[in-house]
């Protein structure tokens, strides 16, 4: 399948209607799809409660207890990133528009970046789907692992880990997200406005804290670029059903919200994580025909997956 070919299947299912979310109607008069989905509501809640409460106890915590803490929030991060946030984007909790910009702003301050923006980013992920460099050497998927590889191999996994951070270009988001949605373009960038703000604040309050808070903000962002990178590392980016990696870790889906069935995602993006293992079960023999790979550890830990290529250069500390 061409690159244009799989970009356009892979923006209708993007795009196609909640109910195609895989659960039957549901009659609640807050949530929009499941009772489920209070579980990563309420949780994402508690990961900002939990910022504010690590600055407000900072002053006489431990060294070890902050150290601790700081672990806890750079993984905490990856967590939400790739699991409360991201299905916020494919399946909006809320029936109202008004509790859904709340949460949005929620997940902003919490985790440190616009969710408006990062819906943007990662529309363009299932538009080419880790897709592999043109002619001209671009890749529709800004977070693709290729973009940055040479010969249709992907990037380096620690260069890739540590520096895409940096590679956000929010003007080049603002635009895209602006030749849609003007409104949506300017929520964005008050998203950014109020988590640069609330930063800011705990640094005037007490600098000491914001300076040993962001170390730990930065590597959780690392963290979610790393799950990311084995969410398509040897996966098939010519083959839709194949286009991402899948681990069946129990433990991982359980607590981040069967973020593990990745290549079931990609091949069907609007289907609500409640419904994923039945998806899997459904479409087993397409998955072992397609050759999808499978690892058995988290994403995050991908490279201890004892089926990984030999000696490729991009498992290598730069």
């Amino acid at each position: 399948m061409s690159s244009s070919s799989s970009s356009a299947a892979a923006s209708a299912a993007t795009s196609a209607p909640a109910s195609q979310s895989g659960t039957p109607p549901y009659s609640g008069k807050v949530l929009a799809y499941t009772g489920w989905d209070l579980i990563p509501t309420v949780l994402g809640f508690l990961h900002l409660a939990g910022v504010i409460v690590f600055f407000l106890a900072f002053p006489s915590m431990a060294w070890w207890a902050r150290i601790a803490i700081g672990l806890a929030y750079a993984v905490s991060i990856s967590w939400n990133i790739n699991g409360i946030s991201h299905n916020f984007i494919h399946n909006p909790y809320f029936r109202s528009g008004a509790l859904n910009r709340l949460f949005s702003i929620v997940e902003s301050l919490a985790l440190g970046f616009s969710q408006t923006f990062y819906e943007c980013v990662h529309q363009r992920h299932h538009m080419g789907n880790s897709d592999l460099q043109d002619e001209a050497g671009k890749t529709i998927d800004w977070l693709s692992i290729y973009r940055h590889g040479h010969d249709d191999k992907p990037e380096n996994v620690w260069r890739y880990t540590f520096l895409s951070y940096f590679r956000d270009d929010p003007k080049e988001i603002y635009q895209a997200i602006a030749r849609k949605d003007v409104a949506e373009a300017r929520w964005g960038l008050f998203e950014i406005a109020a988590f640069l703000a609330f930063f800011v604040t705990m640094g005037v309050l007490n600098w000491h804290f914001i300076v040993f808070f962001l170390p730990f903000y930065y590597v959780g962002h690392c963290l979610s670029y790393l799950n990311g990178y084995f969410e398509h590392y040897a996966g098939n980016p010519e083959v839709p059903i194949a286009w991402g990696v899948s681990t069946y870790h129990k433990l991982y889906n359980w607590t981040w919200f069967n973020n593990g069935y990745h290549a079931e995602h990609h091949f069907r993006p609007k289907l609500h994580w409640t419904k994923m293992h039945e998806f899997h079960e459904k479409i087993l023999a397409q998955q072992q025909e397609a050759k999808t790979r499978v690892i058995r550890p988290p994403h995050a830990l991908g490279f201890f997956d004892k089926d990984l290529p030999k000696d490729d250069e991009a498992l290598k500390f730069f």
